[in-house]
């Protein structure tokens, strides 16, 4: 699920990989925490090995927006595709995050 998480120019860049269920949330929510509350303000998530997506790993992102959001800062998904990119339609959260490649 979590690949890599890398501290780049105070930027939490964090890659995924397979798929984000529930089990997967909250070891999510644990890694990112602490950057939070450090008040990192922008997240980069690569999603290009991402093939799935769940309500808790989306819940997940939207916690880390409003933090983000809360710091100035923002969250952008990248390289989401196929059936993950419509989830993030689907759910117009495409509105929320920046999306991009």
């Amino acid at each position: 699920m979590i690949k890599e998480i890398k501290l780049i120019h105070n930027d939490v860049h964090v890659k995924l990989h397979g798929e984000v269920y529930v089990s997967d949330a909250s070891l999510l929510r644990e890694k990112l925490l602490p950057y939070v509350e450090e008040g990192k303000a922008n997240f980069h998530f690569d999603f290009s090995e991402v093939t799935f997506i769940d309500s808790a790993g989306l819940g997940v992102l939207v916690a880390i927006h409003k933090r983000a959001t809360q710091n100035n800062g923002e969250v952008r998904i990248l390289n989401a595709r196929g059936s993950v990119k419509e989830i993030f339609t689907l759910t117009r959260l495409h509105h929320v995050f920046q999306m991009g490649e």
